[in-house]
Parts: C-alpha cells; structure tokens; sequence
C-alpha cells in the first residue's frame, strides 16, 4: 500500500471572513515542492473572490481522472510494442445533482487524440481495447461514483478505419 498527500494552504489575510466576502485563493504544495495556485471555481463562487487563472477543484478531479487514464494507456501501448508520439486530452467534467439533490462530478468525458509512430500500429480494435483496458486499471476512475467515458478523438492525417 501506498500514501499520497497533498498540503492545502489558505490565509485569510484580513479579511473579515463571517461576511463570506474572503478570497477563495489557497495553494497546493506536493512533496515533490512543486506548489499550485488554486481557488474556488469561478462557476460558483462570486468573481471578486476567486482567482480564474488558479486551478479549482471540479478542474483538478478531471485532469487526476484524464492523467490516471493516460499514464496507463501509455504504460499499455509500450508493453504491446505500439509507440506513443503524442498523446492529448481535452477532458470535461459536469457538474450537477446527484441522488438526494446534492451536487457533484456526474460525468467525466475523456477524448483522447493519440498520434502513434513507427510500426506496428493498433488497429482500430486494439486502439479500442488498451483505453478500454486502461480505463479498467485507473485507479482514480476505480475510487469514483461520476461516469466516466472515454471517447478517442481520430487524429487527422489518419484515416477513419485507422483511428476508431
């Protein structure tokens, strides 16, 4: 078993904080002393106390969900013989009501755009198979309730019966 951490920091620096008027703005510190802006998404706290250029949570979840599935999907691609040149997501996640009304992460969408190189090269139903595959070996996907879909996006200069 493994443990991983993150500290969280936030100052009120001031501010008179039981007005709700404070800034949402704190940062992430990893272990490796890499230290991220974050604050509150801007979708739902009031402008004047958000940082839009921060990373938000709703934000973070996506991009942990999207780099989990890549990570494995490299990993897979590797071990099958298949190079990786390039590989992009442009990941969404929704925001809405779970059971009970309470809001959450319903739905994370993966559209990976995988470029490969060299030769060999998947075939549509192996490129199908190792997002399948590493979309059962996420360990992220595996810890959540939201849906989370992958939908590969075709890479341009390939043909159609090459890319699905």
């Amino acid at each position: 078993m493994s443990e991983h951490g993150a500290e969280i920091v936030w100052e009120r620096c001031g501010a008179k904080f039981t007005d709700a008027k404070y800034s949402r703005t704190h940062r992430w510190r990893f272990d490796g002393g890499l230290e991220v802006p974050a604050s509150a998404s801007p979708s739902i706290v009031p402008l004047a106390h958000v940082d839009t250029a921060a990373v938000d949570p709703e934000e973070a979840f996506v991009a942990s969900l999207a780099s989990c599935h890549m990570l494995w999907f490299l990993s897979l691609a590797a071990k099958r013989g298949f190079t990786v040149e390039r590989y992009r997501d442009a990941a969404t996640g929704e925001l809405g009501p779970f059971d009970g009304g309470r809001k959450g992460i319903t739905r994370v969408t993966l559209r990976p755009e995988v470029e490969f190189g060299g030769t060999p090269r998947p075939t549509a139903e192996e490129h199908g198979a190792l997002h399948r595959e590493a979309h059962e070996r996420c360990f992220i996907a595996a810890s959540v309730r939201t849906e989370v879909l992958c939908e590969p996006v075709e890479v341009a200069g390939r043909s159609r019966k090459e890319s699905r």
